[in-house]
């Protein structure tokens, strides 16, 4: 606890001197950082949907041994940003850290950032998602059965700096969420390593590290992402360090 304290107050930090579930077919597996089992957290950072711009975009560093800069991109679907009286959808989607709630691939990603000292930046629609989690389970089934390409609301600024890119998700029935083809579609990832990361209900990564190896077929991609399911990711940053410290 005192180094997930730590990693909120180093963040709150950032933000003060700068001024970015899996869905299946089961009926308790449907959006990875969405929907999934009632788990007690006492970790997390700051509201997902008011993320300062320091933390979207700028926060300079790079793993030590890397030659370009490395950056953090993920998309997050918490269902709530309210930490009290949530219902069991609202708990299986997210972190909590002293009262204030992250999504399960946000609080991954800014564990990531904290260790590695990486840029960060949040993929986050045009249109925002719905937080209702029927309804959100249903627009993710329809996304996919029209191939959507969901636009997304900012873009990343000189993306040719970057020679790593972690990119995380959760897993949606079985697959990316489809604003994550969007961000693929977007930019040129030739010569670049690109890193997975996931959260899940119980599906792990799916084929998702095959399809953006097909959709990225000149960018180096790491087959050995890290994947948490939804009940662990509270209890992950040790793991998470750890697979860092092995890449």
């Amino acid at each position: 606890m005192k180094r997930l304290t730590a990693l909120f107050l180093s963040l709150m930090f950032v933000f003060s001197l700068a001024a970015c579930g899996n869905t299946q077919g089961d009926s308790n597996q449907k959006t990875g950082s969405t929907v999934e089992s009632t788990k007690s957290k006492s970790s997390a950072q700051t509201d997902p949907t008011m993320e300062p711009e320091s933390l979207e975009k700028k926060t300079e560093g790079n793993p030590e041994g890397a030659e370009g800069k490395t950056l953090v991109v993920y998309f997050s679907m918490p269902e709530t940003t309210e930490p009290d009286n949530m219902t069991q959808e609202e708990d299986n989607s997210v972190v909590v850290i002293d009262g204030e709630v992250l999504g399960n691939t946000q609080y991954v990603a800014y564990v990531i950032r904290e260790n590695t000292g990486a840029d960060i930046f949040r993929i986050e629609p045009v249109t925002p998602y719905p937080t209702d989690h029927d309804t959100l389970v249903d627009l993710a089934a329809q996304e996919q059965d029209d191939n959507a390409r969901p636009a997304i609301k900012d873009s990343i600024e000189n993306m040719e700096q970057y020679d790593t890119i972690f990119v995380g998700y959760p897993n949606w029935w079985g697959d990316m969420p489809m604003i994550l083809y969007s961000f693929f579609d977007e930019y040129d990832f030739s010569g670049k390593t690109i890193i997975p990361f996931n959260t899940h209900g119980g599906s792990g990564f799916s084929n998702t590290i095959s399809t953006i190896a097909e959709l990225e077929p000149d960018a180096n991609v790491n087959q050995d992402g890290f994947t948490v399911s939804r009940n662990n990711v509270q209890d992950a940053e040790p793991d998470i360090i750890a697979w860092l410290n092995n890449l």
